[in-house]
């Protein structure tokens, strides 16, 4: 890619991971650079979809299917000048996310707006990408949820 500002999106198929792929193209929009949308896999048995894999291929099938429906859907969103790849790597996600990012401009994670007793219990990525990332982080916050009237 020979853009000027390479901006690397972390996605998982959630809405927290399409604001931030938003987030990102608008921004790389107005810089004139281009976005990377990555998913992080591994053999866990998670599944990212209505069918869990099998084996790890089906796995690493599934996770590029995710991150492709993404990138598909953000060119809807966005239109087709903005310069968009994307690619399912194996590893945990803080780590490949980081290392994909190792040279990039900056890099963009949503939040999913988890509880803090679900985040100490959980562990957060975008706590350790934060800790390992080489290049700024920006974390796309869930939106703030109104009350039901009652």
């Amino acid at each position: 890619m020979s853009t000027g500002h390479l901006i690397v999106v972390g996605v998982d198929g959630s809405e927290g991971g399409r604001r931030a792929l938003d987030w990102a193209a608008t921004e790389a929009t107005a810089r004139g650079g281009a976005v990377r949308a990555v998913i992080a896999w591994s053999w866990n048995g998670l599944d990212y979809g209505p069918v869990a894999a099998v084996t790890p291929t089906e796995e690493d099938a599934l996770a590029a299917q995710v991150v492709a429906a993404e990138v598909d859907a953000l060119a809807q969103r966005h239109g087709s000048r903005l310069a968009v790849t994307g690619e399912a790597i194996e590893g945990s996600p803080a780590d490949v996310l980081t290392a994909v990012a190792h040279d990039a401009d900056l890099l963009v994670l949503g939040s999913h707006g988890h509880s803090r007793v679900r985040h100490t219990v959980l562990g957060s990525v975008s706590e350790s990408c934060i800790r390992k990332a080489t290049c700024p982080v920006v974390v796309i916050p869930a939106p703030v949820r109104e009350p039901a009237a009652v």
